[in-house]
């Protein structure tokens, strides 16, 4: 069952959670192999614990729809009447002995019966979307949060070349008797910062490595890296398109599933209360003339219509609730992807500023102040000064792009598709 959900899942484009990020790769050193996004994906689809676990759910549900199928079971009844009495009736010289079979007319009950199984087997179907499209957003997230850290590597690996850079020129300035030691010292400081906070980005991506392997039931993780670019910038399709698509998401099938599971059992109880009707038919023996006779009896309840009221009233209660609940899902789904559609936008918008324009500004702007720091024209507060703007620049392109994957992420579990062009990125 969970292969067949599995191969379902994978037909979807809407797997392909955050695709764009896994265009590119940076360089980094490593021993384990790498992992792409869409190996992650189908190792967490294929042995993720709780989703196998949700499996033996809609076993058990199949189980049931077997169950409901099958009838009641025909009765052999064999009487003794006027057997072992006194006088004319001592011994059985007198008996009666009737020989019956006797049948439950259902009346349509057992197809109902079977009705509510199948519609409980789809509400669990639905049940194992949603589970498999959470867990796939989930590893997703765990992937961008590896691929994060990585680039946050990259990026205090840049700051430690930079403040490596300072302090060889801080201390050529100092031998050569024009700058201070105090100038000398902040420089040190700075490069031990920089140091510090590329440790602190190694710990954390080796905790992210776990947390993504877990996904797929692993304690220990068996890749080195994950493959992608996390600075290459989502391309988004008009939220038009996207709001046409939210129909698609299994949250609001899985309301829709419980109400027809509550219809299923509406008309279970509406055929409850016409009660089973009870046939016999069978053979009576008459020892005294050693005669046969055919018997027939037919057993019609009644005053049981009123017992399924409540349960009717009940049902119908049921019904009410999940069309109500759809629709609130709806509209919560809708405001979610507009919120997160204007942020995804102002992100990509911020990024491509910062990279198109403030990154190059500040780039220049270190170049001269290097040149006049060298000839002695400014000091070492300016020029330090200069290159904490441009890291920051750099650092504050990533967050902004780790974010803008993020909230693909979260558009893409919403409507249950691609958000992204077939390029990947832009």
């Amino acid at each position: 069952m969970l292969d067949r959900f599995a191969r379902k899942f994978w037909a979807c484009p809407a797997l392909w959670l955050v695709a764009a990020i896994a265009a590119a790769q940076t360089t980094l050193p490593q021993t384990l192999p790498s992992i792409a996004l869409d190996e992650a994906l189908a190792r967490t689809l294929d042995a993720n614990p709780a989703l196998a676990a949700n499996g033996y759910q809609i076993d058990a549900a199949l189980s049931r729809v077997q169950q409901a199928n099958i009838g009641p079971t025909p009765v052999l009844d064999l009487a003794i009447n006027d057997a072992l009495g006194t006088d004319d009736f001592r011994g059985v010289t007198s008996a009666e002995t009737t020989l019956s079979i006797i049948w439950i007319l259902e009346r349509g009950i057992r197809l109902r019966q079977i009705d509510a199984a199948l519609a409980d087997v789809s509400l669990h179907e639905v049940e194992a979307q949603v589970m498999q499209l959470d867990t796939a957003a989930e590893t997703a997230r765990r992937f961008l949060s590896c691929l994060a850290l990585q680039a946050r590597l990259v990026n205090a690996a840049e700051a430690i070349r930079l403040a490596e850079q300072a302090v060889e020129a801080v201390r050529a300035r100092v031998a050569a008797g024009g700058a201070t030691q105090a100038e000398l010292s902040r420089a040190e400081a700075g490069l031990v910062r920089a140091q510090l906070l590329e440790e602190d980005y190694e710990h954390e991506l080796v905790s992210a490595n776990h947390r993504l392997s877990e996904q797929w039931g692993e304690t220990q993780p068996d890749f080195g890296r994950a493959l992608g670019d996390v600075q290459a910038l989502p391309a988004v399709e008009p939220l038009e398109t996207l709001q046409s698509r939210v129909d698609r998401n299994p949250d609001i099938a899985f309301f829709m599933s419980q109400r027809r599971l509550a219809e299923a059992e509406l008309h279970v109880a509406q055929a409850r209360s016409r009660p089973d009707w009870q046939l016999r038919a069978g053979v009576r023996r008459f020892e005294a003339t050693d005669d046969l006779a055919l018997v027939g009896e037919i057993t019609v309840p009644f005053g049981t219509r009123d017992r399924y009221l409540g349960r009717i009233a009940e049902t119908f209660a049921d019904m009410a609730r999940a069309s109500g609940d759809a629709r609130a899902t709806r509209v919560r789904i809708e405001t979610a992807l507009f919120v997160l559609y204007q942020e995804l936008l102002h992100d990509v918008d911020v990024a491509a500023t910062l990279r198109d324009r403030m990154i190059p500004l500040l780039e220049s702007a270190l170049a001269d102040t290097r040149r006049a720091w060298e000839l002695g024209r400014t000091s070492y507060f300016e020029m330090s000064t200069v290159q904490s703007e441009l890291l920051q620049a750099r650092n504050e392109l990533l967050e902004t792009s780790i974010d803008a994957h993020g909230l693909v992420v979260e558009i893409e579990r919403l409507t249950g598709v691609p958000v992204l062009s077939p390029a990947g990125a832009q």
